[in-house]
């Protein structure tokens, strides 16, 4: 399992926007240059960011991108799933009915406790937690 590209670029901006804090905007341009992040990939991104209600977004000449929240009050499960939707390591942990072998299989625990755990995990770390330095 991977997280998409597009995922992992939006935590990046993310990330960058908590760095700068909320008193000032980023634009668009300095978070794609800095973070290594194609212009027109990062301009997709913030919009799906900002539609989650992740960021807030201003146009003009004192536009940019800002947080819309603190960075403890972003987790990065809220990032990666505004991005590629909702964890699912096998469809047979969200659904009933999928698979013929639901009623015996000695798998789909593991596939449950694991995605529960990975959920529990990327929900337990907020962006702030990110801005620590590291141990």
């Amino acid at each position: 399992m991977q997280i998409t590209r597009q995922a992992d670029y939006a935590v990046r901006a993310v990330l960058h926007l908590a760095r700068t804090g909320n008193a000032e905007r980023a634009a668009t341009s300095t978070i794609a240059k800095e973070q290594k992040i194609p212009a027109s990939f990062l301009a997709k991104i913030i919009s799906q960011l900002s539609i989650a209600g992740l960021l807030h977004t201003a146009r003009g000449a004192r536009g940019g991108v800002t947080l819309a929240r603190e960075p403890k009050d972003i987790t990065l499960l809220e990032v990666v799933e505004a991005i590629d939707g909702p964890i699912q390591l096998n469809e047979c942990v969200q659904a009933t009915g999928v698979c013929s072998f639901e009623e015996n299989c000695p798998v789909r625990a593991v596939w449950c406790d694991t995605q529960n755990e990975l959920v529990r995990r990327l929900k337990s770390i907020s962006f702030s937690d990110l801005m620590l330095p590291a141990a």
